[in-house]
C-alpha cells in the first residue's frame, strides 16, 4: 500500500529568549536557595551543577541573539 504524500507543516514560532531565561532563571534561584541552606558537604556538587546551568543559560542568550554572522 503507497502512502499519501502530506506536505511539512510550518514550524512553530519560539520566542527561544524567554524559555532560555526561564530557565537560567530557575537555576539561579535553585543555587540562592542552596547557598542559603547550606547542603551537607557530599551534596556540595548542586551548588556547582547550578553554576554550570547558569552558565549554560548565559552562553545560551548570546548564542540566540548573537548578531548574524555573514
Amino acid at each position: 500500500m503507497k502512502q499519501q504524500w502530506h506536505p511539512d507543516p510550518e514550524p512553530i514560532k519560539t520566542n527561544d529568549t524567554a524559555a532560555i531565561a526561564i530557565g537560567t532563571a530557575a537555576w539561579a534561584i535553585a543555587l540562592v536557595l542552596l547557598l542559603i541552606l547550606r547542603p551537607a558537604p557530599e551534596h556540595q556538587w548542586w551548588i556547582w551543577t547550578c553554576v554550570t546551568g547558569i552558565a549554560f543559560g548565559l552562553f545560551g542568550l548570546w548564542f540566540v541573539n548573537r548578531p548574524a554572522r555573514r
